[in-house]
């Protein structure tokens, strides 16, 4: 049985990039930031308290957090954990009721570093006046 990590479209969507396996940002980068979200809060009595909202609150703050990075005149980028996230989470000691949401690489840009150029919409497309 083989299994595939990535499906067909998504290779094929990212191809541009030239993305593979390989993922030495990871590595030489000189700060990782791991951010995690909370589903939910276990309570002493076994039960839990649920963090509504959990998963774009901590999207909503890692957006700020790109910006402090970029303000600070350093350079990031998000990466997926790519099912890493339990085992990250086990050997931080970090509890069952979090999540790996995104990897962020932070440092200072290589000096062959390149960013592809996608355009943006038009803000026609994406915005209506009423």
């Amino acid at each position: 049985m083989h299994l595939s990590i990535a499906s067909n479209q998504w290779t094929l969507d990212l191809k541009g990039l030239r993305t593979n396996w390989e993922k030495e940002y990871l590595t030489e980068a000189p700060w990782l930031i791991l951010v995690f979200r909370q589903a939910y809060f276990p309570l002493e009595d076994g039960k839990r308290r649920n963090h509504y909202y959990n998963e774009i609150s901590t999207a909503i703050a890692t957006g700020l957090l790109l910006a402090a990075v970029q303000n600070a005149g350093l350079v990031a980028l998000t990466s997926t954990p790519m099912n890493c996230g339990p085992a990250l989470r086990n050997l931080l000691g970090r509890g069952q009721h979090e999540k790996l949401m995104t990897l962020l690489p932070v440092g200072y840009p290589r000096k062959d570093a390149t960013v592809p150029d996608f355009g943006r919409k038009p803000l026609e497309e994406i915005m209506v006046v009423v």
